[in-house]
């Protein structure tokens, strides 16, 4: 007969199954706790990405309304620059340097009336401008007021200027031995200068009477145009007519040729 097994005392049967049931329970507990863990953890992954998602559309709204205002600020300056072109500008008001009636010597046209001071729109803008009559060459210019400084307009010269320029007359003449398209040249810039001294000598370098050489017809056409341009801001100083001043301007220059022997000084 096998022999049997000894049976356990029933103290030892308490012990192993309590021992059994507190592994359980704990091995329970730690499988709760980290259950807890990880639902923590998904819980923080959870709200980190909400907070990132967040912010992301926090960035973007905030774009959104930089952009917004942006597109809304180009708007506006645009509809500035529409309005700024549409309305018409208003020129700063200087005051104007010659009045109705005045006397004045444009380089290249020589002397003209200020008729009347228009004012016109063009392009959106306000311009003032003179219109000058100029009665020998039967013109009528409109000039700006604001360009009259660089175009180099001035006024009739005074008496005392005009003596000054008239004593240049009864000086030697001064020719240059160059060609004569050379000094053709040079003559019609110091006409167009508008500077009274410089057509003075012209006229006196260009002058010749009775008893010296004839000129060419190049040389008479521009002494004549210097001589009428000198005559007619002559007779407009002094107050007489233009053929009076003509045969002031031509007794002057007889004179001074008739007391000097030599006629033209070359230089």
């Amino acid at each position: 007969m096998p022999a049997k097994k000894p049976n356990k005392p029933k103290s030892e049967k308490r012990t192993y199954t309590k021992a059994k049931k507190k592994s359980s329970t704990s091995q329970k507990s730690k499988k709760s706790a980290s259950l807890v863990n990880n639902n923590n953890k998904t819980k923080k992954k959870n709200a980190t990405k909400k907070t990132s998602v967040k912010k992301t559309q926090q960035k973007k709204s905030a774009s959104k309304n930089i952009s917004t205002k942006k597109s809304q600020n180009k708007k506006t300056l645009l509809r500035k620059t529409i309005a700024k072109k549409t309305k018409p500008k208003l020129l700063k008001k200087e005051k104007l340097q010659y009045s109705i009636g005045d006397f004045i010597v444009y380089p290249s046209h020589g002397v003209g009336e200020v008729t009347t001071i228009q004012k016109f729109e063009i392009a959106h803008e306000k311009l003032e401008m003179y219109n000058v009559v100029f009665d020998k060459e039967k013109m009528t210019l409109k000039i700006p007021t604001i360009k009259a400084k660089e175009i180099g307009i001035r006024k009739v010269s005074s008496r005392n200027e005009m003596k000054k320029s008239l004593e240049i007359l009864k000086s030697k003449a001064k020719i240059r031995r160059t060609m004569w398209s050379r000094r053709a040249q040079e003559y019609e810039a110091k006409i167009n200068s508008g500077i009274l001294i410089e057509l003075t000598e012209v006229v006196r370098d260009l002058f010749r009477n009775s008893s010296q050489p004839e000129q060419s017809y190049s040389e008479r056409q521009l002494y004549e145009s210097a001589r009428d341009r000198l005559a007619r801001e002559v007779a407009v100083v002094e107050k007489i007519d233009d053929e009076k001043a003509v045969e002031k301007i031509e007794t002057i220059l007889n004179d001074a040729t008739r007391k000097t022997t030599s006629d033209n000084s070359i230089v």
